[in-house]
């Protein structure tokens, strides 16, 4: 079978990207003259310092309230990140708790460290793990609970009492919480684990949603400073990233209070639109909603449809990518697609007349 993603990029400017959580709504043009001035500068003709450009880090702690007793590591996107923070922490035979469905990849690379996955189905009330489950999974192997939140890709994200009750449960057990918060932005609320356990919360920092960032490859990890200088032993780059981006992603971290609040008002307009149109579709249904990232899953299982046909018929014959299940589950994948929408309200208006009309010709 053609490769999916070959086929989209070989079309890329027919193609509406409803696939990868990308972000294609405005933030602020100062982000793009400051990276403008940085190529005609011809900044990305050095190697950037391998802290980061000056100035980054400290606006992303700031952003997040953690001026005090952490650092960052800028990172080649947050995967990155989270490659060299598994590699630093887990030893074969040590055990994670995670969900399931997941962002897998993260899942991949700690498989790679041959350390044990611990996954709690979550793709049913509520749609995220809760403090109950995870304590059943905790015994002598766990090291670590994989929080991602909000969570890829059901959007459902953890009260602040559901984030005390599980870094309680890390303290208790001497676990490190892992906190990917790569969708916090786009939450009607956030916790950060930090605010209970700051000495064993590891985050997991992307650039790629809430500015935009994903072709320019930027994230960060941020550790208690306890931790920093073991953690960074295990680095996969030493000179840092793209500076471009780095430019970019502090300027955009400065003028958040300008650009965010009309982002996500048409975020959450778009979200909207899409669930008009799946609550005209038989057989189909949003599990979460309104959901707290930029994607949602659209379950198909009553139409009786394989969700990687509906992806292969919606790319192919009407040039909208979306993502199917089986990317983000191993044990619920064929029950949905996934659909991210912060793309141009006209694609979702696209998407939102194609959806019920594919749907019911497939049948």
């Amino acid at each position: 079978m053609e490769d999916p993603f070959r086929y989209a990029h070989d079309r890329e400017d027919e193609i509406i990207w409803m696939s990868q959580n990308t972000n294609e709504l405005e933030t602020s043009p100062l982000i793009q003259e400051a990276i403008i001035d940085a190529v005609k500068e011809r900044k990305y003709a050095l190697y950037p310092h391998q802290q980061g450009l000056k100035g980054l880090k400290e606006a992303l702690l700031r952003d997040l309230g953690l001026e005090e007793g952490f650092g960052s590591i800028i990172t080649n996107g947050a995967i990155e990140a989270s490659y060299f923070m598994t590699r630093a922490l887990f030893d074969p035979g040590d055990s994670v708790i995670a969900s399931d469905p997941s962002f897998m990849p993260i899942h991949h690379q700690i498989e790679l460290c041959k350390t044990n996955l611990e996954e709690i189905n979550v793709y049913r009330e509520p749609y995220r793990m809760t403090v109950e489950n995870i304590n059943e999974r905790v015994d002598d192997s766990t090291k670590a609970i994989l929080l991602i939140d909000p969570l890829n890709p059901l959007g459902s994200s953890y009260t602040r009492d559901e984030v005390k009750g599980i870094s309680e449960i890390a303290e208790d057990n001497d676990l490190w919480v892992i906190d990917d918060i790569t969708y916090r932005d786009f939450a009607f609320d956030h916790t950060l684990a930090t605010d209970f356990v700051p000495e064993r919360t590891l985050i997991i920092y992307s650039f790629s949603k809430n500015c935009g960032f994903a072709g320019m490859r930027l994230g960060s990890l941020i550790t208690p400073d306890h931790m920093f200088d073991e953690i960074s032993r295990y680095r996969s780059n030493p000179l840092s990233s793209n500076i471009l981006a780095q430019v970019g992603a502090k300027v955009a971290l400065e003028t958040k209070d300008e650009w965010l609040s009309d982002m996500l008002e048409q975020s959450r307009k778009n979200q909207a639109i899409i669930k008009e149109a799946v609550e005209k579709t038989d057989g189909t249904h949003l599990p979460v909603y309104p959901s707290n990232t930029n994607m949602f899953i659209i379950d198909i299982e009553e139409t009786g449809l394989h969700p990687d046909d509906v992806q292969e018929v919606l790319l192919k014959e009407h040039d909208i990518f979306v993502r199917a299940g089986t990317y983000v589950s191993k044990t619920a994948g064929e029950n949905f697609i996934r659909v991210s929408f912060t793309i141009p309200q006209e694609e979702i208006e696209v998407f939102a007349e194609e959806f019920p009309q594919v749907i019911e010709e497939m049948r």
